[in-house]
């Protein structure tokens, strides 16, 4: 599974770029926002620092003003992924954009059915949002495995699932367990990937064994 990082913090996106875990980006108007820094700046310093795509989310409601604006976006850098919203305007646009071969993120899936739709769009990602489902009572996994079993059946859809609104490292592990393609996750819940108290604690007693020897290696 790649892992994508959701943010637009690029001091966390350069740290967690050096471990070589990243395969590319996800950013929003509400990320870009919390930066202070003028949105365009913003995407050529990811772009720059992450060599797999970088989704930059349009803001146009309607798919003239989503082209438009996908056409400016993607003068930014050359691995630039066009993100759209899932209603029928972002459709026309996911549409437009993927049949001229630009990578095309449908954003806001909540359905399987939604996620069909984009698929035969021509979109390159899904991002159904399981986070949010769990806030209202559902359960986000059953539909990252509802679209995967959509999918697998029709060798005509090539969109990758991207389960976006990760919460947890769980979150990221059932992603995993059921196939999806892409994870879309938060710096500090790619951090808590590598953490467990019996490692902390192991490590602890290899450095204590260690220091008794009086040796160093350097």
């Amino acid at each position: 599974m790649k892992f994508f990082v959701d943010t637009a913090d690029i001091d966390e996106i350069r740290d967690l770029a050096e471990t070589g875990l990243l395969d590319g980006a996800t950013t929003n108007p509400s990320l870009v926002a919390k930066t202070g820094r003028d949105f365009m700046e913003v995407l050529k310093d990811i772009c720059a620092t992450v060599d797999g795509p970088v989704s930059a989310e349009v803001t146009g409601l309607d798919a003239p003003t989503m082209l438009t604006e996908a056409e400016k976006l993607l003068k930014v850098a050359d691995n630039i992924a066009i993100k759209v919203p899932l209603t029928w305007e972002g459709l026309k646009a996911c549409k437009a954009l993927s049949s001229n071969g630009t990578l095309v993120n449908v954003t806001l899936c909540f359905s399987a059915n939604q996620a069909l739709l984009a698929g035969k769009a021509g979109a390159a990602f899904i991002s159904p949002f399981v986070g949010r489902l769990d806030d209202i009572g559902q359960t986000g996994m059953d539909l990252i495995s509802d679209i995967r079993q959509i999918y697998d059946q029709y060798d005509s859809i090539q969109t990758e699932i991207l389960v976006a609104s990760i919460r947890s490292a769980t979150h990221v592990k059932d992603a995993a367990l059921i196939g999806a393609d892409v994870a879309t996750i938060p710096p500090n819940v790619i951090r808590q990937l590598a953490q467990h108290p019996l490692t902390d604690k192991g490590l602890d007693a290899f450095m204590k064994d260690w220091a008794k020897t009086g040796q160093s290696i350097t």
